[in-house]
């Protein structure tokens, strides 16, 4: 059956096309967005959601998606998408953070431009048959320091096109280095010192815990009188009603705001001020952007939901489509590797610890890592997947961390996976073979070879004669039909385990059987989604 996707929001024609064209059964409904109730009501038929900002998905709204397994943000803001909820859900999250960088970057210079003029309120006057030209005496951005809050990818933009204007740049981005502050032709710099020096200040930083209110009345205080703010990014960076109130004294010359704390803004401090310019939220709003967002959220989704391959989620590692087809059988591996850990392990883990070696560490480790952890979880949890299970895995307090380290043994790359409790540690490795198949190589550090079976039965014994016959000789007696098996022992320890092929779940008569020998330290059945 074909993906079926719902588009709440209006999204572009050509988007629709897409996923009729890519084989997605489609549900066109622009305005269902602005309906919680029906929303609500229908979400759980859906594999995937397209939105911009109009659709709130909320925890409730999540919570009643039975199905959905992507929702796609065409634009960057995802304040309208509850991200803890779809990750503890297993729903990835995607936005299109480079279809409107271009767009959003001339919005915050164009602003920049008109409070630097005063182009809106001359405008108005010069529209109501006023000839006031010595009233709206402007400034020059020519030589005047521009102070950018975040140089990601919407901010360096504006820099670029700040020094064309001749303007010295400043920068303040605690992931800016110093060597691509050099590339991009800015000085950075720390916070305060932006604060003091700067002419014109324009934010470019998503809102988080750290940079909500970043210019707040403290912050505003420190600027450089005459100073000109510009918020182009997102509402609830400045502290809105401290800036009306420098506005109004005249340390602060004057703003430029396209998003507030509240939207719709219909109300706010900065409304009615002079020389404060006034957009609703039009960064994004042309119509090369919102073209080039709708298509891209829609391959986007339509490559998840038909390949697997995730690009530009936020709440778990992207994996093209070309690393979907060369990490397909390591990610199946790395399943593998936790679901078999977790099934042989009943104490609370309190962490894991993972080593990729030769060939696998120059992979995708974040997914890579994904998939183990979601391996290990999905005993507890069989809801679990890539997503969900390192949010789970944080909840628990489980720490994780990841050795890569060059080829190292006759194999061109393997996962060692390794979890610790309060009693054990246990672990296990394994590779992809040249025929693409996963295999288990070693456990509990005896060399194995073990493809992976649908249902196995797992057993460890001290290394003496005769287990062999124990083991079939019980099985049979059972009506347990053997497929193959794989021998492993160490001379070192004198023990041995064995890994059997099974037919069907082992049933509990059997296991019992074998516990009753004496035979066995371990007799642990163990089932694989092969």
């Amino acid at each position: 059956m074909a993906p079926k996707v719902l588009i709440s929001d209006k999204l572009s024609p050509a988007a629709v096309q897409i996923f009729k064209d890519r084989g997605i059964d489609v549900d066109f409904q622009p305005d269902l967005g602005k309906d919680k109730d029906k929303l609500l009501e229908v979400i759980g038929q859906y594999d995937g959601l397209a939105i911009r900002s109009a659709t709130k998905a909320t925890e409730k709204i999540i919570n009643a998606a039975t199905n959905l397994k992507v929702i796609g943000r065409a634009g960057i803001g995802v304040d309208n998408v509850d991200r803890d909820a779809a990750s503890r859900k297993g729903i990835i999250v995607m936005n299109t953070p480079f279809g409107n960088m271009i767009t959003t970057a001339e919005h915050a210079i164009a602003m920049m431009f008109a409070v630097a003029r005063q182009i809106p309120e001359a405008s108005a006057s010069t529209h109501a048959g006023k000839w006031e030209k010595s009233k709206f005496m402007g400034v020059e951005l020519t030589g005047k320091t521009l102070g950018v809050i975040g140089a990601g990818n919407i901010g360096s933009i504006v820099c670029d096109r700040a020094r064309g204007l001749k303007m010295k740049v400043i920068a303040m981005d605690p992931f800016l280095s110093e060597e691509r502050a050099t590339e991009i032709g800015v000085e950075k710099v720390e916070l305060d010192e932006l604060l003091a020096r700067a002419d014109f200040i324009t934010l470019h930083v998503p809102l988080t815990a750290d940079t909500k209110n970043i210019l707040s009345r403290e912050n505003l205080e420190k600027t450089k009188k005459g100073v000109r703010i510009i918020n182009c990014a997102r509402g609830g960076l400045v502290d809105e009603q401290a800036l009306a109130d420098l506005l109004t004294s005249g340390h602060v010359a004057g703003a430029a705001f396209d998003v507030f704390a509240e939207e719709p803004a219909t109300e706010n401090p900065l409304f009615g001020l002079p020389n404060v310019v006034v957009t609703p939220h039009l960064g994004a709003a042309t119509t090369e952007a919102q073209e080039n967002v709708a298509l891209q959220v829609a391959e986007q989704m339509s490559d998840y939901l038909l390949t697997g391959a995730v690009q530009n989620a936020l709440n778990m590692p992207s994996v093209t489509a070309e690393e979907a087809k060369i990490m397909g059988p390591w990610i199946k591996l790395s399943g593998h590797l936790g679901n078999f850990i977790g099934q042989m392990t009943d104490e609370p883990i309190k962490a894991i610890n993972i080593l990729f070696d030769g060939e696998a560490s120059e992979m995708n480790l974040k997914a890579l890592t994904a998939a183990t952890v979601a391996g290990i979880m999905k005993t507890a949890n069989p809801d679990v997947n890539m997503v969900s299970a390192p949010v789970i895995a944080k909840e628990r307090g489980v720490k994780i961390s990841t050795t890569k380290q060059d080829q190292s043994g006759a194999f061109e790359g393997y996962i060692k996976v390794t979890v610790v409790t309060d009693t054990r540690e246990r672990s296990i490795a394994g590779t992809v073979f040249s025929d693409g198949k996963p295999r288990f190589i070693q456990i509990k550090g005896i060399n194995v070879e073990a493809e992976i079976g649908e249902h196995m039965l797992y057993t460890t014994n001290k290394d003496v004669p005769g287990i062999i016959g124990v083991l079939g000789t019980t099985l049979g007696q059972n009506n347990v039909n053997i497929a193959n098996f794989t021998l492993g022992r160490s001379s070192a320890t004198g023990e041995a385990i064995a890994m059997l092929y099974v037919d069907e779940p082992m049933p509990e008569t059997a296991i019992a059987a074998l516990q009753a020998t004496g035979k066995f330290q371990q007799v642990r059945p163990l089932r694989f989604d092969v």
